[in-house]
């Protein structure tokens, strides 16, 4: 397998991204009342820092960052602390959030830059402002930037991967960003890089959004060495592990991550939002979601502040059409259902997808029929069909001697279950009840 032409296994789900892909950025108002779940990031979750009754401007911490593996979380508009109390989350569950009635007649003016400039600061300055910023991975797994630039001593880094790939159907907001504001992409490139002391970086863009291709090849700064590497359209293109592969023929051995073979990979949408925090001063606030689906009136790219409630992005669109049937925050393979339409936007909200009755699948499962499709499917060449059955009959154990944990939860074996099987979603159970298990023990 040459480089760059991708990985084994994997799907070809409809792209779908037809509905955005070419819809220009444009700023959505602000909402009556802002959520803040002090839970919006992989790690340990922000601690409360206001009280009902606090006015707070756009910018304040309303949570501090609790320990390394977390960062603050930043009022996303002026206004006034209702509640702190738990809230439906996007991920399912209910969380701790910050309730702020915005106050209409604010000029939504932030306070005197809160974040340093970065020139002149050395690398633990830089890290400790991408932390106090906010900054999380942006393509939905909301990892704490601030960690990623921070590798182990022993691990020598030598090459900077950002991820363009935007692999999961509908969703456009990546592409939107590389398309319009790449000389944004290539100044948090130029941050990354000189904070993790590499010379080299590689932008992994699938052939199917040319105009980003060359929008991001033209603003190249001329003094670092920078390659926008086209990937062959395939799902899940964007995993980091699949990423690494068709950058560079290496493989990351099982249970290690990226640095172990020399490589930090960083979302596209992450490298901007770097830049813009150190262009503004500002910490994370908003972000850029696709709004889309052909259960929605207007669907579009929008800069939302982080915060506002599904059912106000909606009707921001015009709202949802008669036949609309379901509501995903992120895309169709990974992303989460909604039950609730008050779960609001939080920082790792890379899209909100309004499907139509023709779009879902039935609700009946059939039983497997051992056709190995989705072995053929897996990225990581494990037995979902196994799997499958053990997680059926509670047997965990047993599933992590088959390799659960190489399991991204990609969706690509539910994807081609004639049976209809939800094998991702009975994966993610079983990983939650194995992590019981272990911390039961």
């Amino acid at each position: 397998m040459s480089l760059a032409s991708g990985f084994a296994h994997g799907v070809h789900p409809p792209e779908a991204k037809g509905l955005t892909a070419q819809v220009p950025i444009r700023r959505m108002p602000f909402p009556a009342e802002i959520v803040l779940p002090l839970r919006q990031h992989a790690g340990k979750p922000a601690r409360l820092c206001v009280k009902v009754g606090d006015r707070v401007e756009r910018g304040d911490k309303v949570g501090e960052a609790d320990g390394f593996m977390s960062v603050p979380i930043h009022a996303s508009a002026a206004g006034t602390v209702a509640d702190v109390d738990w809230w439906p989350h996007p991920d399912g569950s209910m969380a701790m959030a910050v309730r702020i009635t915005v106050d209409p007649y604010a000029a939504q003016i932030p306070r005197p830059r809160m974040v340093p400039k970065w020139a002149g600061l050395s690398v633990e300055e830089v890290v400790q402002a991408v932390q106090d910023a906010g900054v999380v991975g942006l393509g939905g797994a909301a990892f704490p930037t601030h960690v990623k630039l921070a590798p182990p001593k022993e691990y020598a880094v030598h090459t900077l991967i950002v991820n363009g790939a935007e692999c999961e159907p509908y969703l456009t907001s990546d592409h939107r960003t590389m398309a319009e504001y790449p000389d944004r992409v290539h100044f948090g490139i130029r941050v990354l890089m000189q904070t993790l002391g590499v010379q080299k970086a590689v932008i992994g863009v699938e052939r199917n959004k040319p105009d980003a291709i060359e929008a991001l090849r033209r603003a190249i700064p001329q003094d670092l060495d920078i390659t926008v590497l086209p990937l062959t359209v395939k799902y899940p293109q964007g995993a980091e592990k699949m990423l690494i592969h068709a950058v560079t023929g290496t493989e990351v051995p099982s249970g290690k991550l990226p640095v172990s073979v020399g490589v930090v990979v960083q979302n596209v949408g992450s490298a901007a939002a770097i830049a813009e925090v150190f262009e503004t001063g500002l910490p994370l606030i908003e972000r850029i979601v696709t709004v889309t689906g052909h259960g929605l009136r207007r669907p579009a790219n929008l800069i939302v502040p982080v915060g506002t409630k599904l059912r106000d992005l909606l009707a921001h669109c015009d709202g949802m059409t008669p036949d609309a049937a379901e509501v995903i925050v992120g895309g169709p393979m990974m992303g989460m259902a909604q039950a609730d339409l008050d779960a609001p936007v939080t920082k790792g909200t890379t899209g909100v997808v309004v499907l139509a009755r023709h779009e879902t699948r039935g609700e009946r499962v059939y039983p497997c029929i051992h056709c190995g499709r989705c072995l053929d499917a897996c990225p990581v060449f494990l037995n979902p069909s196994l799997l499958g059955d053990l997680a059926r009959v509670d047997r965990y154990e047993e599933m992590a001697e088959a390799h659960l944990a190489d399991c991204m939860l990609c969706g690509s074996c539910s994807f081609v279950c004639p049976s209809n099987i939800p094998l991702s979603q009975l994966f993610q159970v079983s990983k939650a009840a194995l992590k019981r298990l272990k911390a039961a023990s």
